[in-house]
C-alpha cells in the first residue's frame, strides 16, 4: 500500500510543478517607527517553480518626497516548497529614504524574467503588489530628522605630528564617518570650522558602501583636508560636533572630536653649501677628441631614438592630450564658467536645469539644499525663478545677480563626485513646501 502511494505521489509531482505559475511578495522591513531620513529596506521575492533562463529586471520607480535606490549588494537567491511545488527565487532589496512623515505608497509595478517551464525557455512578467507604510514625526521631540542611522563613528587622523608645524608645511587631516543602516550618498558632509591663520583645502570626499564591521556591514563618508600656515603661532582646530538620529534607540546623538592646537615655528632657512667639483689635471687631447666623438655619435643614436619612440608613442601622446584637455573641461572653474554663462544666454528652463545638475555635482540631494548654503542673494534668485517657472507667481530673476552669486567660496560644500548621473529622482520644495521640480 505505501509503495502504490509513492508511486501516486511521484506521477502527480509533474503535473503539479506543471501547473504552478511564478509569483511574487513585497515586504516592507520594520515598518514601526520610521522618521524622516531614516532608511526603510522594502524585500522584493520573484518565484518561479523551475529555474530562471534570464534575471529578473527589478525597475526603479519614481516616489514623491524619497529618495528610492536598487543598491547592488543586496540579492539573495531563495528557495521555498509551496503547496508541494519546490520553487527558485530571487529577492531583490529596495532602500528608499523618505523626505517627510507622512504615509507613503509603493505602487504596482512588473518583473519581466525568463524561466522554464516544462524545460522550455519562455518570457514571462509578474505582477509586485503595491505597499505602504507610514513615516512618524521627528519622536514627538520637534526636531526635524534629515539623517537617520546605527552606530554611527566619527575618527580622524593626521599625516604626522599634528601639533608641531613649520612655515610652509603641510598638514593633512582625514575625518571618516561610519554608519550602519544607511548608504554612503545619503551620508551629510561634516563642517570642520576654519581655523584664523591656516589656509584649508579641502579635497573632494570618498563614500564607500559594504565595509565589513565585525558580521555586519556599514557606509563610510571619508573627508580630507590640507592645512597650511605662512606664519608663526599657535593655532586652535575648533571641536567638531556631528548630529544625527539613531534609527534604532530613537534619539539625536552627537559624536564629537576634540580641539586640538598647532603649533606654527618659523622654518628652517639653514641648507647646506654645495661645492663645485674641480678637475684638477686635464685630459690628453686625444682622449678629448675620442670623447667629443664618442658623445656626437650618442647625440645622433639619442636622437634617433626618439624620433623612433616618438613616431611609435604618438597614439597614446593623442590620447593623453585628448584626457588632458577633458580634464579642464570637468574642472570645477571650466564648469562654473560654464554655468554662469548658461545663467546669462539660455532660457529659463535651461538655467533651471543648468542649477540642478550643478547642485548634484557638488553633492547636494536638491536644488534647495545648495541655494541654502549659499548667500542670501543666491537663495533669492533661485526661489524667484523656480516660482516662475512653477507658475507661482510672476516675478522676474536677475540674470546677472544670480551668476555674480554662485563663486569659488562654495567650494567646501563639494561632496562626492561619479562620473555616473544619480539612480534616483531628487526633489526641490519652495519655502511653501510646495514640490517645485524633479530632477532624474
Amino acid at each position: 500500500m505505501i509503495k502504490v502511494i509513492l508511486v501516486i505521489a511521484l506521477l502527480l509531482a509533474p503535473s503539479l510543478a506543471f501547473g504552478a505559475e511564478p509569483l511574487a511578495r513585497i515586504t516592507v522591513e520594520g515598518k514601526n517607527g520610521i522618521v524622516p531620513g531614516q532608511q526603510v529596506l522594502v524585500d522584493v521575492d520573484v518565484y518561479v517553480p523551475d529555474f530562471f533562463t534570464s534575471p529578473p529586471q527589478f525597475p526603479l520607480f519614481d516616489l514623491p518626497n524619497a529618495l528610492v535606490t536598487l543598491p547592488d549588494g543586496r540579492s539573495q537567491n531563495l528557495t521555498e516548497t509551496i503547496d508541494g511545488v519546490q520553487y527558485t527565487g530571487i529577492r531583490k532589496t529596495y532602500a528608499i529614504v523618505p523626505q517627510v512623515s507622512g504615509s507613503y505608497t509603493l505602487p504596482a509595478f512588473g518583473i519581466d524574467f525568463g524561466h522554464a517551464p516544462d524545460g522550455k525557455p519562455t518570457k514571462a512578467t509578474v505582477n509586485v503588489p503595491a505597499v505602504s507604510f507610514s513615516v512618524e514625526g521627528s519622536a514627538g521631540k520637534g526636531q526635524d530628522v534629515t539623517f537617520a542611522a546605527s552606530n554611527l563613528t566619527v575618527e580622524q587622523t593626521f599625516d604626522h605630528d599634528a601639533r608641531s608645524m613649520k612655515v610652509g608645511d603641510a598638514l593633512t587631516r582625514t575625518i571618516s564617518i561610519t554608519a550602519q543602516d544607511t548608504q554612503a550618498m545619503m551620508i551629510p558632509p561634516l563642517d570642520p570650522g576654519a581655523v584664523a591663520g591656516l589656509h584649508r583645502y579641502e579635497n573632494a570626499p570618498s563614500i564607500q558602501d559594504g565595509i565589513d564591521v565585525g558580521r555586519d556591514t556599514a557606509s563610510r563618508r571619508t573627508e580630507t583636508y590640507v592645512y597650511t600656515a605662512d606664519k608663526e603661532g599657535a593655532f586652535v582646530l575648533p571641536a567638531v560636533s556631528y548630529t544625527w538620529f539613531d534609527a534604532s534607540s530613537h534619539e539625536s546623538k552627537s559624536a564629537s572630536l576634540p580641539a586640538m592646537t598647532i603649533n606654527v615655528s618659523a622654518a628652517d632657512s639653514s641648507s647646506p653649501e654645495i661645492k663645485p667639483v674641480l678637475e684638477d689635471t686635464p685630459h690628453p687631447l686625444p682622449y678629448v677628441r675620442r670623447q667629443k666623438a664618442a658623445i656626437a655619435i650618442a647625440f645622433l643614436l639619442a636622437v634617433c631614438a626618439l624620433i623612433w619612440v616618438g613616431y611609435r608613442a604618438l597614439p597614446a601622446i593623442r590620447s593623453r592630450l585628448d584626457i588632458v584637455r577633458e580634464k579642464r573641461r570637468s574642472s570645477y572653474s571650466h564648469r562654473l564658467t560654464g554655468l554662469k554663462k548658461t545663467i546669462l544666454t539660455a532660457s529659463e528652463m535651461e538655467v533651471y536645469a543648468a542649477l540642478q545638475q550643478w547642485s548634484r555635482h557638488l553633492g547636494f540631494r536638491t536644488l534647495e539644499m545648495w541655494a541654502r548654503s549659499g548667500s542670501e542673494e543666491l537663495r533669492s534668485e533661485v526661489d524667484v525663478l523656480s516660482r516662475k517657472l512653477f507658475k507661482l507667481d510672476g516675478g522676474n530673476f536677475d540674470r546677472h545677480a544670480l551668476a555674480s552669486a554662485i563663486d569659488f567660496k562654495q567650494a567646501a560644500a563639494v561632496a562626492s563626485h561619479t562620473s555616473l548621473p544619480p539612480l534616483n529622482p531628487e526633489y526641490s520644495y519652495g519655502t511653501n513646501g510646495t514640490n517645485l521640480s524633479r530632477g532624474i
